[in-house]
């Protein structure tokens, strides 16, 4: 079983559009993925999405922690971004095998964007942040921050090299897999990555055509 976990927390810009259009991109590009999940607190009805409620009630990016759930997911699994498009083939994410993106500013530090285990692999991430949330999500929890944003991928990063677990970077894994939208060239692919505040409901050409067509 290849699973796609994505997570829609309510009250921010995304909603269920976004999990039908990142769906969509995926049995397309990527039809290797058996499932495709949604974690969510709002009523989401997509067709060939399995709608799963988040239970902590953790603000923003900290309800991704909830992917790490035990038993939630067998066999290989990618928690993949809502403003991730797929413009072409894309099987390669749901090979076996501990993988993450590396941060596309910090080197040697992953980004949560796209991150891939097995099964119960990384429940103990779940458990770490479950004991103790106010201590995780407080600044300062795992030392200094490059960038000075303290979220959720700085924690589980954290945590897995206390473990000692140190996945893969994507990239180097794949080196042709991902590309990091650039508005200033119109092709990109085939699994296009969004940084900042670049979107692909405003993006532009051929990457918000992927997005958007039905």
């Amino acid at each position: 079983m290849t699973t796609l976990v994505t997570v829609l927390k309510g009250g921010g810009r995304y909603d269920a559009t976004w999990v039908e259009r990142l769906a969509r991109g995926v049995r397309r590009h990527a039809p290797a993925f058996d499932r495709i999940l949604c974690l969510t607190d709002l009523p989401l009805e997509v067709p060939g999405v399995e709608r799963v409620a988040l239970r902590q009630g953790w603000p923003a990016w900290w309800a991704k922690m909830e992917a790490f759930r035990p038993g939630l997911t067998r066999g290989t699994t990618l928690l993949c971004d809502l403003d991730t498009v797929f413009t072409g083939p894309a099987d390669a994410l749901a090979e076996p095998g501990l993988a993450a993106m590396e941060d596309y500013f910090h080197k040697d530090r992953l980004s949560s964007a796209l991150l891939r285990w097995d099964g119960d692999d990384l429940a103990f991430l779940h458990a770490a942040f479950a004991a103790e949330p106010e201590r995780w999500m407080a600044a300062g929890s795992c030392g200094p921050v490059p960038n000075g944003v303290h979220g959720d991928q700085v924690v589980i990063d954290h945590l897995m090299r206390r473990a000692g677990v140190r996945p893969a970077f994507v990239q180097r894994l794949y080196p042709d897999l991902l590309d990091f939208y650039d508005p200033r060239r119109a092709e990109h692919g085939p699994v296009v990555i969004f940084i900042g505040d670049a979107k692909p409901d405003t993006a532009a050409g051929p990457v918000h055509t992927a997005w958007a067509e039905p």
